[in-house]
């Protein structure tokens, strides 16, 4: 999996490329983790990402948690395989897709 960032002000978009998975997930979280702190919008841009499982899910779960507290996330450009796991996950009620 590939991730790019880009910051203007507080706003963090980060685009996925590939796979996100048990494998992949453990890295996602740790540039989270370095990267939020002075962050209000944080946008996922899932255009490349061919695939979701649960520990992805759990990653995006982690950043809504805290997101919710001092700002907002979304994911925009969710490809049809990921929505289905959205979908059948309830996590397309939960994250705010655009």
């Amino acid at each position: 999996m590939k991730i790019k960032k880009s910051q203007n002000e507080s706003q963090l978009i980060i685009a996925l490329e590939g796979r996100l998975d048990t494998l992949t997930a453990p890295q996602l979280e740790a540039e989270l983790n370095a990267s939020l702190d002075e962050i209000a919008e944080l946008v996922f841009d899932f255009k490349d990402l061919e695939y979701i499982s649960s520990a992805g899910l759990r990653v995006l779960l982690s950043a809504h948690k805290a997101m919710a507290k001092k700002g907002s996330m979304k994911v925009t450009n969710v490809r049809e395989e990921v929505m289905e796991v959205f979908e059948l996950t309830g996590f397309s009620d939960i994250l705010t897709i655009e």
